[in-house]
């Protein structure tokens, strides 16, 4: 068991390199559910993005949703999976702030756990999650990263919960591959050369940062240099004041 935790905790980036020889992303995952249409409202509701939508007549209908900030969507519709509707369990949503997550969520008129955390035991009478049965209500006594959870169902009764995560564990992080950076740090450059001669004074990572989180959430190449200029020029204006 010993050797076992070793593997999944390496962040030998040497070792790595070894052992994988080819990416594989886990970037969708199937919701069976009974109601298209309601799902569809649903999810789109929770702010998530609506990414497709295909149908070839009466038999066949797929939709793509991608929640805020997620390399991995979502798929759900007709003749696309012979799981039972609700069957889908321990979906886990990572984010850095659990009660704004769940305020969020509230105010889209979702229901939502209180948010909770895992007791000293795991065996208990409480619905599963990573910790075991056992939930304690409140968040994570000392507040630590991967421990405070809220959960939540879709329509169909397919189980959500949100994880919060503020500090990732050696070797998580960004999973972009090598040629994707390359390639949006190449639109960025251009991006930010097309701001800098009208610019405030700034340092160029500021607007990289901003950028480049812009894009992985989603937004398209002049929304994101939009958001980078507000977060420049709006630091700026904040420090002035």
């Amino acid at each position: 068991m010993a050797n076992v935790k070793q593997e999944i905790r390496s962040s030998d980036p040497a070792r790595d390199a070894r052992a994988t020889k080819v990416d594989m992303k886990l970037e969708l995952v199937v919701i069976p559910v009974s109601d298209v249409d309601r799902a569809k409202e649903f999810y789109g509701r929770l702010g998530w993005r609506l990414d497709a939508e295909f149908a070839a007549g009466e038999d066949f209908r797929i939709i793509q949703f991608t929640p805020p900030g997620s390399g991995g969507s979502i798929i759900f519709g007709k003749n696309v999976t012979g799981a039972a509707p609700g069957s889908a369990q321990g979906l886990y949503l990572i984010v850095s702030d659990i009660e704004a997550a769940r305020a969020d969520l509230l105010g889209r008129g979702v229901e939502v756990s209180e948010v909770f955390h895992g007791g000293g035991a795991h065996a208990g009478t409480d619905e599963p999650f990573l910790f075991g049965r056992l939930r304690v209500s409140g968040l994570d006594p000392e507040h630590g990263s991967y421990r405070s959870f809220a959960s939540f169902r879709d329509p169909d009764g397919n189980g959500w919960l949100l994880q919060e995560v503020t500090t990732r564990l050696p070797g998580r992080g960004l999973s972009l591959d090598v040629a994707t950076l390359t390639e949006l740090l190449r639109e960025t450059e251009k991006r930010h050369g097309e701001y800098e001669p009208t610019a405030p004074k700034h340092h160029w990572s500021e607007w990289y940062g901003a950028y480049i989180a812009a894009r992985e959430n989603g937004r398209s190449p002049d929304e994101a240099a939009q958001d980078a200029v507000l977060h420049i020029e709006g630091g700026r204006e904040r420090a002035v004041a």
